[in-house]
């Protein structure tokens, strides 16, 4: 088969898994009661949570720039941020192909070597990308292993009855945790001991080299503290942006709704700080389905675990990943379109 053809089909393919989702998600909602709640909300937090995912988008330029420095000393903050925002408009659209777009807005940016070329390469621009991306997953990962460890007694049931259903209690979760990281540790000494023997171990073995030479590289980079600092920050902004949303559902004048929604948003009274974090996990999570801009799976992941885990009717939690989701949207198409004026004809023009 064609590979462009492929791919289109592919995409095809995920507009079309993005629309059941909307659709399944949204056919049994009130949609007078809906839109009330909406209009209803305290709209000083959703600022704020699009402020803070401006801030999020500015913190990713600069911690992508420290992966650039050593390749491009002269790379600006100001083309890496606008670097990022255009992935992200990209990705409205077009889920993965951001990332081969922010690569190429650096690439023109680059200063030339001697012989006229950029000194930042596709390839190079590409391999920092794997590097960002690693440190998203390692950092999911700590927030999965704080939630186990710290607020198991809150959050356990969502990876016992909706993750993982055959788990038994946190003892359980452990072993099994335990074992799958003696696999992935059995794995990579096999994939050093033959790496020599076939293209599937040798290609195994890049993987695991990759993988590894992202996490290492980032540390023994100049200033690497400031990496970690900012990836901190991210994660911190991340939290910031759920929890405002959380905030501006809580003391909404529930009069003007039906009773049945106004009883049903009282349960969103009780979530707080921790709660928050839960939900950033929860929206982290429907990433891995890569649908055009998430829509449709971040509304039915995360509204379905306010659904399991605290009773909150999924209508109500569509109403908070709503908010969440397309406050986030608006900001990441502001600023891709913004940068992409700047990159394209105001910076051509000076």
């Amino acid at each position: 088969m064609n590979k462009n053809l492929k791919k289109n089909l592919q995409y095809l393919l995920w507009i079309c898994v993005s629309i059941a989702l909307l659709y399944f998600s949204f056919r049994g909602v009130n949609w007078q009661d809906f839109g009330t709640a909406l209009k209803s909300c305290r709209w000083e937090y959703i600022l704020l949570s699009m402020a803070a995912a401006v801030l999020v988008l500015y913190v990713r330029g600069l911690r992508w720039r420290m992966q650039l420095l050593p390749i491009d000393p002269s790379i600006s903050s100001l083309t890496c941020w606008n670097a990022y925002n255009i992935c992200m408009i990209v990705n409205l659209v077009l889920p993965r192909v951001g990332e081969v777009a922010r690569c190429g807005v650096v690439r023109k940016n680059s200063a030339r070597d001697a012989g006229g070329q950029p000194r930042i390469t596709l390839d190079k621009a590409l391999g920092t990308v794997v590097m960002d991306r690693i440190w998203d997953g390692v950092s999911l990962a700590v927030v999965l292993v704080l939630m186990l460890l710290v607020m198991w007694d809150r959050f356990g049931s969502f990876f016992t009855d909706t993750l993982f259903p055959g788990v038994r209690g946190k003892a359980h979760l452990w072993w099994i945790v335990g074992v799958a990281v003696l696999v992935i540790v059995g794995f990579v000494w096999l994939c050093w001991r033959l790496r020599d023997r076939g293209r599937f171990w040798s290609g195994a073995w890049n993987i695991v080299k990759g993988v590894r030479d992202g996490l290492v590289t980032c540390l023994h980079m100049r200033n690497g503290w400031l990496f970690i600092v900012y990836t901190a920050i991210i994660w911190f902004l991340y939290w910031v942006m759920c929890y405002t949303v959380v905030l501006s559902l809580q003391g909404i004048d529930t009069s003007v709704l039906s009773p049945e929604l106004a009883g049903a948003l009282a349960r969103v009274d009780t979530l707080g700080p921790a709660d928050a974090l839960f939900l950033m996990f929860a929206g982290s999570l429907s990433s891995l389905i890569p649908v055009p801009g998430g829509f449709g799976a971040f509304h039915s992941v995360v509204a379905g675990a306010l659904s399991s885990l605290y009773g909150i009717p999924f209508n109500v939690g569509l109403i908070f990943a709503t908010l969440s989701h397309e406050s986030q949207v608006i900001v990441d198409a502001v600023c891709g379109a913004v940068s992409y004026v700047y990159e394209t004809f105001l910076k051509r023009s000076k």
